[in-house]
């Protein structure tokens, strides 16, 4: 379905009913990478309503052309959570870019964000900025990797720490889709005005509501050093750094974010009476 923002088309899937959470990816996939680390998170677990966007040339979401960087890219989410949600409480999931989104969107609406799960998070825009561990591969099935083509190792490859059969299929099923659906053009746009023009957590009040940061020792893409930098803003927050997971953590280490996104849906409840 579409959210209709006047100057702007937001393509959207929703599921269950209960309190609200938005879930945004990470920049050049789509929805898919959310709906499929976090769809199986909620099988025993009735009571959210879980809302996947795609982001502006990303998905079926178009790229337009006042959308010239993330100070637009946080407009169209702020705006498409306003319209679908205009009131109450509601939870935020971001991942890598994704969790760049939701760090300014709950500084502005404080209020209204009653916990936040960070996957992957990106911390620094800037990549110089950005303290990062040397790429590495921990396991790897040769015998699988020997089966594949050219093409599928020069997507799959780069950033998996762990390469064989089961983390290969999917991130075919739930990653590639939304590379092979993006907008490259827009996508470069954006790139080039990639930070914020300001840091809108600067002046922000510590968030005292339940948190998650997921990261990867492995991680050589936004990496979990400058996490811990930011942890004090979040007293609540709990911070995992991974072995054996890279930038798709929450497919190389689906058992660990599958148990530890539970505890945290469970603070969120808590804290927020719901149980």
């Amino acid at each position: 379905m579409y959210c209709n923002l006047g100057n702007v088309s937001v393509s959207y899937e929703t599921y269950g009913e209960g309190f609200p959470i938005v879930m945004i990816h990470g920049f050049t996939p789509d929805h898919r990478l959310m709906t499929g680390c976090l769809e199986p998170v909620f099988e025993n677990q009735p009571g959210w309503l879980r809302i996947y966007l795609d982001l502006p040339g990303m998905g079926q979401t178009k790229g337009e052309d006042w959308i010239q960087g993330s100070d637009q890219m946080l407009e169209v989410v702020e705006r498409f959570i306003d319209n679908v949600l205009p009131e109450g409480k509601y939870v935020l999931a971001g991942e890598s870019y994704g969790g760049y989104l939701i760090r300014a969107l709950a500084a502005k609406q404080p209020e209204r964000v009653a916990g936040m799960l960070f996957i992957c998070p990106l911390i620094e825009a800037n990549p110089d900025l950005r303290i990062l561990p040397e790429r590495r591969v921990i396991a790897e099935d040769q015998e699988f990797l020997s089966t594949l083509t050219a093409d599928q190792m020069s997507r799959f490859a780069p950033l998996a720490v762990v390469q064989d059969r089961y983390n290969f299929e999917r991130f075919e099923k739930e990653i590639l889709p939304g590379l092979h659906a993006a907008d490259p053009v827009f996508l470069q746009k954006i790139r080039e005005r990639y930070a914020f023009s300001e840091p809108h957590e600067k002046e922000a009040q510590p968030f005292d509501k339940p948190v998650l940061f997921l990261t990867g020792r492995q991680d050589h893409v936004t990496g979990y050093q400058n996490v811990w930098s930011i942890l004090e803003q979040y007293p609540r927050a709990s911070f995992a750094v991974l072995d054996r997971a890279g930038h798709n953590l929450q497919i190389e280490q689906s058992g660990l974010f599958t148990a530890l996104v539970k505890e945290w849906l469970h603070r969120v409840a808590e804290s927020e009476n719901l149980q």
